[in-house]
């Protein structure tokens, strides 16, 4: 089958299309004939070697696939045999022809949604979900939403008031992508990429910590004493958040770090589904900006590390 190769961490033309073995799914999995790829910033940092990510070389990176089950191992239902699944691989293998998948970390795409579709708003419409759980919001609090066109971050701005969000400011790193915030619900848009930018803040309820590095330090200063709530759950910055334990205890505020295997369980266990079954139900959408070949793997990099997209890449096997 055709996939998509890594040899060594560098630039996008490190990712080079090659022949390789199909898999065969182990105990627990379900294989498939992908029909649609998902490409996305967090593994343009991993080819490049910015984001900490155990590989073995060569490696076929990619997490997000759909498409139909075409073999089970072990322990997996028969009858999910010719049916058309979206799901996450836990890190690598989806850039290719057949990718096989956790049988847990995979739903069935709903009638009347098309993989494509399922695929570009599930896992990331699923993590704003489980974040905007996560975060309790009281109604009325005001919210930060880093990175507020993002894939994650875009769902987190379309939905968060309806989850009990007053006052939301998001950030964008170009003039463009802040208009899009105020059009899809932030009544504030913010330029992350000035450095004095958070100095603009109010004091904020809850943030939505996706940028990570020393300005997440510079937001914690912008919590509301005694019940401000950080959510840090990326590292566009390429750097985790400066913040410590004695950061914390001086405002009284609290940071909740969103990632690690129970986090996981519950984004695709419960959030997984229900952000399917509202795309099912016209509750939200899919936001795709491009879909290309998947032999065009590295054009996707490009394309996604020039921060000029405002939906998803996808890959077409």
């Amino acid at each position: 089958m055709r996939a998509i190769v890594l040899t060594e961490t560098g630039g996008p033309e490190q990712l080079k299309a090659t022949d390789v073995p199909r898999p065969s799914p182990d105990s627990g999995q379900v294989l498939i004939r992908a029909q649609v790829v998902g490409a996305s910033y967090a593994e343009t940092q991993i080819r490049a070697g910015t984001l900490p990510f155990p590989l073995s070389f060569p490696v076929v990176i990619g997490a997000e696939a759909a498409g139909e089950v075409v073999e089970v191992g072990a322990d997996v239902d028969p009858g999910l045999v010719g049916s058309t699944v979206v799901g996450v691989t836990g890190g690598i293998g989806a850039y290719a022809e057949y990718v096989a998948l956790p049988a847990t970390l995979t739903c069935p795409v709903p009638d009347g949604v098309t993989p494509a579709d399922a695929l570009a708003a599930g896992a990331p419409g699923a993590i704003a979900l489980a974040l905007l759980h996560r975060a309790r919001l009281a109604g009325g609090e005001t919210v930060l939403v880093e990175a507020g066109t993002s894939s994650v971050g875009g769902y987190l701005v379309r939905h968060a008031k309806e989850f009990g969000a007053g006052r939301m400011i998001a950030t964008a790193g170009s003039a463009a992508k802040r208009d899009l915030a105020i059009t899809q619900g932030a009544d504030v848009a913010l330029d992350h990429g000035s450095p004095a930018w958070t100095g603009e803040l109010p004091d904020v309820d809850v943030a939505f910590e996706a940028i990570g590095g020393a300005s997440a330090r510079q937001v914690l200063d912008h919590l509301t004493p005694g019940s401000g709530r950080m959510l840090h759950y990326g590292l566009l910055s390429g750097d985790p958040a400066a913040v410590t334990a004695a950061d914390l205890m001086e405002r009284g505020v609290t940071i909740s770090g969103c990632s690690g295997p129970a986090w996981a369980a519950d984004v695709f266990g419960t959030h997984y589904p229900a952000m399917l079954a509202r795309l099912a139900t016209g509750r939200s959408r899919a936001y795709i900006d491009r879909t290309l070949p998947l032999e065009e793997a590295a054009e996707a990099h490009r394309l996604l590390e020039s921060r000029a997209l405002t939906g998803r890449v996808l890959l077409t096997p």
